[in-house]
C-alpha cells in the first residue's frame, strides 16, 4: 500500500516543477522546488521535524516536554505539527509583523502564541529571541529549539533537500538559487549541491535590498522570513550559526517591489500561489537565468505557500498603501 505510517513520513520529497510563462525568454530552464507542500505548508517542515528528532535522542526534550521557539511562523508551524503529533505542548514567540494568517495557524495547532514588537533591538527583553529564551528557562520540561544555531537546521537540508534536486534534475543543476533567512537552507542544500558534483554548482542568494546578509544597510523590509534585519539600536549584531557565508557564490538582491510583484505573477500566470520570499528567490532566479545558455539548469526554492499571506501579498488595498501597486494594478507586471 502507498501509505505513510505516521504525518512526519511525509515531510520531504517536494515536486520540482519548471516554469513556462514568467521566464521572459530566459534560454535555461529554470524549475523550482515547492516546499509549500510539505504538510505543514513551508520548507520549515524539514528542520522542525530534524531538531525535534536530535533533541529527543540527546535527551533535551523529554516525554510530556514543551518545545519553545521564536519563529516569523513557518518553523513554529512545523514545530507545532510535530508537537501535535508526538504529544508536546508548545510555545512560540512571534513578531507582530508577521501575517495574521500564521498566528492562526498556530492557534489553530493547538500553540501558545506570543506576539512581540518587531521594532526592537536583539538585546531588547521583548524581542523575539529573548522571549523565547526566557520561556524556555521558565518552563519546567522545556526545550528551545534555537533555529538560527542548531546544527540539525542546514543539517536537515543537507541530508534531504539536496539528494533530493540532485536526484530530481540527474545531475544536470548548474546553480541554485534560495533565501536566506536563518541560512540553513541554502548553507545544507549548497553544501551537499557542490559536493556530490565536484564544485560544479553555483549557489546564489536571493536577498533583500536592504538585508545585512548581502551589504544592506539592515533597515526594514516587507517580504516576511527572509534577509537580515538590524534595528539601529542593535549593539551585537550576529548572525546564524545556521549559515555558512562561504557557501554562497553571489547575491542578487531584490526590492520588496520586484519580490511581491514576481510572488503575484506566479499565481496568475503559473498557478502557483507562494509566498513573499519565493517572489524573492523566483526574481533572482530570472536574473540568473537571463545570463546563461540551454545547457544550464537553474533551481529556485519555494519556501511557502500565499496562503500565508492573503492579507499582504495578494491584498491590493496592502499593496497600495505601499505604494507598490498603483490603481490600474501596474504593480502585477
Amino acid at each position: 500500500m502507498d501509505v505513510h505510517a505516521s504525518l512526519t513520513d511525509a515531510v520531504g520529497n517536494t515536486p520540482l516543477v519548471r516554469l513556462n510563462r514568467v521566464t521572459d525568454g530566459a534560454l535555461a530552464p529554470v524549475y523550482v522546488k515547492l516546499e509549500y507542500v510539505n504538510p505543514g505548508g513551508s520548507v520549515k517542515d524539514r528542520i522542525a521535524l530534524a531538531m525535534v528528532e536530535a533533541a529527543e535522542e540527546s535527551g533535551e526534550l523529554a516525554p510530556g516536554g514543551t518545545i519553545v521557539e521564536g519563529t516569523s511562523g513557518n518553523t513554529g508551524v512545523g514545530l507545532a505539527m510535530v508537537a501535535a503529533q508526538r504529544g508536546y505542548r508548545c510555545v512560540f514567540a512571534i513578531p507582530e509583523k508577521s501575517s495574521a494568517e500564521k498566528v492562526a495557524v498556530l492557534r489553530a495547532y493547538g500553540a501558545e502564541v506570543i506576539v512581540c514588537p518587531s521594532d526592537v533591538p536583539r538585546e531588547h527583553p521583548d524581542h523575539v529571541h529573548s522571549v523565547a529564551t526566557r520561556v524556555a528557562a521558565e518552563t519546567a520540561g522545556g526545550w528551545l529549539a534555537n533555529q538560527y544555531d542548531n546544527p540539525a537546521n542546514p543539517l536537515a537540508h543537507y541530508r534531504t533537500t539536496g539528494p533530493e534536486i540532485w536526484r530530481q534534475t540527474d545531475g544536470r543543476i548548474t546553480h541554485l538559487v534560495s533565501g536566506i533567512g536563518t541560512g540553513g537552507t541554502i548553507t545544507g542544500t549548497g553544501e551537499y549541491l557542490k559536493e556530490v558534483s565536484g564544485g560544479r554548482v553555483t549557489v546564489v542568494g536571493a536577498d533583500p535590498e536592504s538585508s545585512v546578509y548581502s551589504g544592506g544597510d539592515g533597515s526594514p523590509y516587507y517580504v516576511e522570513s527572509i534577509g537580515h534585519f538590524r534595528h539601529p539600536e542593535t549593539v551585537d549584531d550576529t548572525w546564524p550559526q545556521s549559515y555558512h557565508p562561504e557557501v554562497v557564490d553571489r547575491f542578487e538582491r531584490i526590492g520588496d517591489r520586484d519580490s511581491l510583484r514576481t510572488a503575484r505573477r506566479l499565481a496568475r500566470e503559473e498557478g502557483l500561489l507562494v509566498g513573499g520570499s519565493a517572489g524573492t528567490a523566483v526574481a533572482a532566479a530570472l536574473r540568473v537565468a537571463a545570463e546563461l545558455t540551454p545547457d544550464d539548469l537553474v533551481v529556485a526554492l519555494l519556501p511557502d505557500s500565499g496562503r500565508n499571506y492573503l492579507s499582504k501579498v495578494f491584498d491590493d488595498t496592502w499593496l497600495r498603501g505601499l505604494g507598490l501597486l498603483d490603481e490600474s494594478g501596474a504593480g502585477d507586471r
